[in-house]
This record gives structure tokens, C-alpha cells and sequence, in this order.
């Protein structure tokens, strides 16, 4: 049986609609997932369904008594008191008595008094008044599920935390339906994994908007999605969605040529009539006149972002390197980095891992030079540049328009050599012109985020630097984006949580594991859980070995040491190859015929290449010794 169903509903501000004509329903015990681009109208569905907005038309049926519980995108701001207070704040007014109940007694157990009682005892008896004790129960029970210290100040919590408690507020009041606006947004892999199996055990009806593919596909039972206005009902799995999507796109398209060839074909004759001064057919003109109509109200697919990053000239074959790097903010605070050693090549792509909190944004500033190290040495590679996305915007200008953060000061911006438009370029990442006027403080999350994207492809560079780019995007965002990562020729470094894009993306992981240890593995996240089961086994192993081996166990190449060795035979034979050319060159008579200058370059030109050729047959002398 639904517990909520919509009729016919249309939503709209002025234009095109937002939400036209949708139907749909949802059952009990249900999980699901609604999809669409950003600013098509998810959130506006979600208000329509809790009620803060109301329809323009049509009809929205909910059963008797219906109970909503709600986990809003963001955190509110200046949300203030203990983690209960804000747990029982989800249950009116009978919330805020247990609040002050459970504060008064908590301070009672430091200090009695007799206006302290009193307080006490009015509170008890409004409690039972208003029938309301089971509601403690339910309070104490949600906190204890969701792990969480009633007693800690909801301020000084993580973000991770923070969402926790918001979804304990919303579960406090046992809803029939819980909806979910980006769960996952700014958590940790280890949080969200904790949500998956908590929402997955606990048995509510869901309705949720998610980017995170993996969450996606290990919650939904069904997938609803707004494309154009309307409502799209997918019941299957996700995978499978994105099939029957491009199907129907393709359809789509089919019937739209078909529509327009025959629109072409009665436009060629209504000409051809007039300018023969033929008897026109009425019947044929109506019906020319119904297809011009139904041409105009086509609502077509809204451009896709167009990524093109302006890349620099490629770099040295060294990115960065550090030996026993260490990091700590003062010597009185805990050790950041902690005996950090290793070596980043172009072409890598890198994922860095770990929870909120943990040190990841100051290993990628150590690694780009922007703070030195405690201790320890970091090189950085010859001719690189850098693109630093910062997760919290902090590059844009709140105040001046789009056109502005982009241009700074100019109407064109040069990408790989081709001068643009501002305004056309930021077109190409789907803000329209009279949005590029606007100021960037009226955009939404996801807006925000490409924005800085596009703001940071205009910086010529063979680096990239990303830290958190993926909040508020929507899906069709993040595959465009992971091709152009895959497709780039530069190195890329990233942070981020979403699993599925990190999968998609990296081609080696940095794993920050507590106490300042850094760890390397290869592949994607999924690769390094599959590579963290396994080392427990692998050092049990070498610690057996190394009792009954009579030999010292040799150092084991890491990841980043075995992708080196793995280059410096190419590198050698390049080497060498250059030499020889050299010594073909000055071998020729003619070659002393020039001026001293030139003959000297040359010289100095071939010594360094001879000795770059040393050092790299001692560094793979170094690491085969270590194999």
C-alpha cells in the first residue's frame, strides 16, 4: 500500500516548469533514489512532498497521520546545545521538555538546591501531563543506535558527527518516511560506509538524493528521475538504468529527426504554394500550423559541460619526491606526516585517503611546496605547474559575477592557444548568459563547485591538484569529468570520498592511517580494501619467514619505487639514445665550423646527459637490488 502518492503535480515560477504533470507513489519499506541534473527540481519535489511548498496543480495523497523525517543537504547554522538537545529538538515540544529535563538533571548531579528541584519537579509533571516520558525512550534509544555521546557540546563535533546527529533528529521522530538530500556530502569513507549499513538494517521507508554512485547502488530498490519537467520511474537496478536511459535517449532522438523531416517537408510546401498562388489546403495548413506548435513547446536536453583544460608544456618525468618527511604544526601538536618517503611521477594519477580531519589537505600542501616539512627533504620536479582546486572555494570572489571570477578584468580567456568569450566559455559548463551577470553568492553547491572548476581550467598546467571536487555534482557531471582526468596527459592528484570516482580515476592511492603513517597501494579504493584485508596475512607471513629464514628479510619495493624501475630502463634507453645523437652531430666536420657559442651549449648539453645517465643506471642498480 503507498504511504504517499502525487497526481498530476505541476510546480513552476515562470517559465518552463520545474515539474510537470508527475505521478508517482511510494511504498512501504521502499528505498528510493531520485536522480537528475542540478537545478532541475529535486529539492523542489522534496519540499512539495514535506510540505513547505504547495503545488500549483494536482493532487498529493499521503496516509493518516503520516510521519516525515528529514536530513537536510546542509548543516544548519548556529545549531546550538548538547548532541541530546538537537537529537529531541525532532520531536516539538515534547522534545524541548526532555532537553530541559535532561540538562536540569544532569546538573543536579553536581548540585542540589532547592530552586533546582523545584524547576525539576515542574518539568516532571508537564512531562506526565502531556503523556510524553515515552518520548525519552525513543531519544535515548536513537542516540545509543547511532553511537553517539549525549552529553557532547554539537558544536565541537565533526562534520561526520554533526550528520550523524542530524539523522538521529530525524529518526527521533519515528517517521514513516525518511528523506535523505545528499547524505554522503563532505563524509568520510568510514562514515558513509556507517550510514549504508545503518540505513540498510534499520527498515525505513527512503527517499533519497545521492551523487555517490556506490551508494546509490547499494541502498535504491527504485530509481526516480526528473529530466525536462518530468518524472521518469526506473524500477531497476543502476546499472541497468543508465542502459534503458541511453535507449530511450536514442528513441528520443529517432522520433525528433522523424518530426523534423516531416515539419521540413510541409514548410517546402506551404512555400511552394504561395509562390505558385495555389488554392491552399486548408486541412494540410492546420495541421502545418499543430506541428510548428508541438516544435516549440520541445523541451530538448540541456548542454552538457564542455571540459578542456588549458594544459602548460609537459613536465620533467619527476613530479615530487620526499625522503623521511615529517610534520607537525608546533612541536607541542601531534605528528601530521610522519616519516613520509616517496616519489610522484608524470602521468600518475594519486588518490589520497583518510578521514575528515586526519591531515590529507596538508600532505597535498607539503607535497606542493606551500609548507615546508619539520624534517626531511621534498623535491619537486622541473617545470611543473600546478591547478590547485580548493574544496572551499576559497578562490572565488562571492561578491562579483561569474563573468568576473572567470575573466578578472578581461571579456576573453585563452585556452590552449584560442581566445573565448567568457560568457561563451562559461556556457560551456552550462551557466547561461544572463546567470554569468549574476553575483556568485546566489549559486547553489553544485554551481559553486563547477565554477571553481571551470575557473581552474583556465590555468595552464601539467598538474592537478583537487581536493574534494566532487561535492554537489551531479552524476553526468562526474563522468564527464572522470574521462577528461583519465584522457589527461598530466599528473593529477586528488582527495576525495566518493568511492566509485576514485575507482574510475586513480591509478595508485596515499592512505593516511593514523599516528602520522602514510601508506601506499595500488589501484582504487577498492583496491586498497582488497590490499588491507590481505596485509595482515602478508605480515604474519613475513614474520614466520623471518624466523625460520638463517638470511635479513631485503626491503620490499613499494608502489611508487616498483612504477620508477618500472620507467628507468625506458629512460636509459632515452638517454642514451640522445647521446649517440649527439656524438653523431659532433662527429660530422662541419659541426666546428660554428660559432664557439653553439659548439660550447653542446658540450654542456652532452655532459649532462651523460651524467643524468650515471645516475639513473645507479638508481636501477639501487631498486633491482631491492626486488
Amino acid at each position: 500500500m503507498a504511504i504517499i502518492a502525487l497526481k498530476e503535480v505541476y510546480f513552476g515560477f515562470g517559465g518552463p516548469p520545474l515539474l510537470e504533470d508527475i505521478s508517482f507513489q511510494i511504498e512501504k519499506s521502499e528505498r528510493v533514489c531520485l536522480l537528475g541534473r542540478n537545478g532541475c527540481g529535486k529539492s523542489t519535489l522534496l519540499g512539495l512532498i514535506t510540505g513547505r511548498l504547495k503545488p500549483t496543480k494536482g493532487e498529493i495523497a499521503a496516509q493518516p497521520q503520516l510521519r516525515i523525517g528529514m536530513l537536510d543537504q546542509s548543516v544548519p547554522q548556529n545549531t546550538a546545545g548538547s548532541v541530546f538537545d538537537v537529537v529531541a529538538e525532532g520531536l516539538g515540544h515534547a522534545g524541548k521538555l526532555l532537553a530541559s529535563y535532561h540538562n536540569l538533571a544532569h546538573q543536579l548531579s553536581f548540585k542540589f538546591g532547592d530552586k533546582e528541584n523545584a524547576q525539576l519537579l515542574k518539568i516532571h509533571n508537564e512531562l506526565d501531563r502531556t503523556n510524553s516520558w515515552n518520548k525519552l525512550n525513543v531519544v535515548e534509544t536513537v542516540i545509543s543506535q547511532i553511537s553517539l555521546d549525549a552529553d557532547a557540546e554539537f558544536s565541537e563535533l565533526s562534520a561526520g558527527l554533526k550528520r550523524r546527529v542530524l539523522l538521529a533528529r530525524a529518526l527521533a521522530a519515528e517517521p514513516d518516511l525518511l528523506i535523505l538530500d545528499e547524505p554522503t556530502n563532505h563524509l568520510d569513507t568510514e562514515a558513509i560506509t556507517w550510514i549504508e549499513d545503518f540505513l540498510l538494517r534499520c527498515g525505513k521507508t527512503l527517499l533519497f538524493v545521492t551523487h555517490d554512485r556506490k551508494f546509490l547502488k547499494k541502498l535504491s530498490t527504485r530509481i526516480l528521475e526528473i529530466d525536462r519537467g518530468s518524472l521518469f520511474n526506473w524500477d531497476c537496478s543502476y546499472d541497468e538504468y543508465l542502459k534503458r536511459k541511453d535507449q530511450l535517449l536514442a528513441a528520443e532522438q529517432q522520433h525528433w529527426n522523424l518530426f523534423d523531416k516531416k515539419l521540413a517537408e510541409e514548410e517546402r510546401w506551404i512555400r511552394q504554394s504561395i509562390r505558385a498562388r495555389r488554392t491552399r489546403n486548408e486541412g494540410r495548413v492546420k495541421k502545418l500550423k499543430m506541428l510548428r506548435q508541438e516544435r516549440s513547446q520541445r523541451r530538448t536536453l540541456d548542454g552538457v559541460v564542455k571540459i578542456e583544460i588549458n594544459k602548460a608544456e609537459r613536465s620533467g618525468e619527476l613530479i615530487v619526491k620526499t625522503e623521511n618527511v615529517n610534520f607537525a604544526y608546533d612541536p607541542n601538536s601531534p605528528t601530521v606526516i610522519s616519516d613520509l618517503s616517496t616519489a610522484i611521477f608524470r602521468g600518475d594519477r594519486i588518490g589520497i585517503i583518510g578521514p575528515n580531519g586526519i591531515g590529507k589537505t596538508t600532505l597535498l600542501k607539503l607535497l606542493l611546496g606551500h609548507i615546508p616539512p619539520t624534517s626531511g627533504k621534498i623535491q619537486l620536479g622541473t617545470n611543473v605547474q600546478c591547478a590547485y582546486f580548493d574544496q572551499l572555494h576559497g578562490q572565488l570572489n562571492l561578491e562579483k559575477d561569474l563573468a568576473e571570477n572567470i575573466g578578472q578584468g578581461y571579456t576573453t580567456v585563452t585556452i590552449n592557444g584560442r581566445k573565448k568569450q567568457v560568457v561563451s566559455y562559461l556556457m560551456d559548463f552550462m551557466f547561461t548568459a544572463q546567470k554569468a551577470k549574476s553575483p556568485v553568492h546566489n549559486l547553489s553547491g553544485g554551481e559553486r563547485n563547477r565554477l571553481q572548476l571551470a575557473k581552474l581550467f583556465t590555468q595552464p598546467s601539467n598538474v592537478l591538484i583537487l581536493d574534494e571536487p566532487t561535492n554537489d555534482l551531479d552524476i553526468e557531471t562526474l563522468e564527464l569529468m572522470e574521462e577528461m582526468l583519465i584522457d589527461y596527459p598530466g599528473t593529477v592528484l586528488v582527495v576525495s570520498h566518493d568511492r566509485a570516482f576514485l575507482n574510475n580515476v586513480v591509478t595508485g592511492t596515499l592512505v593516511l592511517e593514523g599516528n602520522g603513517r602514510v601508506k601506499e597501494y595500488a589501484g582504487g579504493y577498492d583496491d586498497w580494501l582488497v590490499q588491507r584485508k590481505e596485509a595482515p596475512k602478508e605480515q604474519a607471513a613475513a614474520k614466520e619467514q623471518k624466523q625460520h629464514s638463517p638470511k635479513p628479510n631485503q626491503a620490499k619495493l613499494s608502489y611508487m619505487q616498483n612504477r620508477e624501475l618500472q620507467k628507468l630502463p625506458d629512460m636509459i634507453a632515452e638517454l642514451e639514445q640522445q647521446i649517440a645523437q649527439l656524438h653523431e652531430k659532433m662527429g660530422d666536420p662541419s659541426f666546428y665550423k660554428q660559432d664557439s657559442r653553439t659548439i660550447s651549449r653542446t658540450n654542456a648539453r652532452l655532459e649532462k646527459l651523460q651524467t643524468d645517465l650515471a645516475i639513473a643506471f645507479i638508481r636501477w642498480e639501487e631498486l633491482a637490488a631491492l626486488e
